[in-house]
């Protein structure tokens, strides 16, 4: 039984009609740009997280560019983050002129250490960057107190997050700014690269909005200097359609993530922890062992897949780690010895789910 980490071809056969009828729609009215499905999806996204404007941009690296752009964020000031992430939550403050500051995490949620960050503020920091990994929403009260404390713009990195929930706000909801990314394996993902920034700030809604399409407010009348980072039509048709379905799936993928830990329990492995704090919504179900390279091993010879999300925390990456000398994070850096990510999507079955663990428990 060959499992691959993500699926999407299954969905999409669920899902192709309705597709291929808006792919017609906007083929035929040729709005491909800034067209209606790309307003409706802000609009419903708006809607489902609960604030008042989410706007479409070209990923979600390019969200996290623009949001910290749009708060203020640049040369000469620090934004503090996770080491434990992918790159690209480093790459926008870089791209601002700001200096990331990496701290470490939480050995349990593996999400950034609060502590830490308070300990990380001083008068160069200009804003806070978690990120909800694997769909786990960090501890974002007292991250949001800090905030207020210290004057600070908070920006969530929720790329792994759609749908997922911290005290009853959906994730983007908490900060004053809130990134998505709509990669194709995301939970809530599109056919190529897409991302939206959602926010009740107006001031902040609007200068995205000039930002995405070059820096203009009126057609041939540019006041900044921005960027064509625009989310098209074509990619909203597929992300309307799948968001109408985004609480089952995400509700599937809780699913299998229970299972694999009621399957596994009893053994060395330590399994994702829900932290009773929100809604964890799996975007990856990642463990931690030991035992990492003769499990891949079993699983690989058995035709499953699996993957190490990450094995290079960002201070020590080339890109960094000059700036980050003598940097210590050891949660972090055992983390990324230990991580190891399991086959994960909605259309999973629990025949699958078990498959997967029998070969681990025989690997063990």
């Amino acid at each position: 039984m060959n499992i691959p980490m993500v699926d999407l071809k299954g969905q999409y056969e669920l899902l192709k009609e309705e597709i291929e009828q808006g792919f017609r729609s906007v083929l035929e009215t040729t709005h491909f740009i800034l067209g209606p499905n790309g307003r409706a999806l802000e609009e419903e996204v708006a809607a489902y997280c609960g604030v008042k404007h989410a706007i479409g941009v070209a990923s979600g690296t390019d969200a996290l560019h623009l949001a910290l752009r749009a708060a203020g964020v640049g040369p000469g000031d620090e934004v503090i983050t996770t080491t434990f992430t992918f790159i690209a939550s480093a790459e926008a403050i870089s791209y601002v002129g700001a200096r990331p500051v990496f701290v470490d995490i939480d050995p349990q949620t593996l999400n950034i250490d609060v502590e830490q960050v308070a300990g990380a503020i001083n008068e160069r920091t200009a804003a806070i960057m978690p990120v909800h990994l694997f769909g786990q929403p960090a501890d974002m009260a007292p991250l949001a107190e800090l905030c207020a404390k210290h004057g600070l713009k908070l920006i969530e990195d929720c790329a792994q997050a759609f749908g997922a929930e911290y005290g009853g706000k959906k994730a983007g909801a908490y900060g004053d700014l809130g990134c998505f990314s709509f990669f194709p394996s995301k939970n809530l993902g599109c056919y190529g690269d897409g991302g939206m920034i959602v926010t009740d700030d107006d001031r902040l809604a609007e200068e995205i909005q000039v930002l995405r399409n070059h820096g203009s407010r009126e057609r041939y009348h540019h006041s900044i200097i921005g960027y064509n980072s625009r989310l098209d039509d074509l990619q909203a048709v597929v992300l309307r359609a799948k968001l109408k379905r985004i609480d089952e799936y995400n509700q599937m993928r809780r699913k299998n993530a229970h299972r694999y830990t009621e399957n596994l329990q009893g053994t060395s492995l330590q399994a994702p922890t829900e932290d009773g704090k929100g809604l964890h919504v799996y975007h990856q179900y990642t463990i931690q062992t030991n035992c990492r390279e003769p499990l891949q091993k079993a699983l690989g010879a058995a035709g499953i897949a699996s993957a190490i999300y990450y094995p290079i925390p960002l201070h020590r990456q080339e890109v960094y780690a000059v700036g980050c000398a003598g940097l210590e994070l050891p949660v972090a850096e055992a983390a990324a010895r230990n991580v190891l990510s399991l086959p994960m999507y909605p259309e999973l079955t629990t025949a699958q789910v078990d498959r997967v663990c029998e070969v681990m428990l025989g690997a063990l």
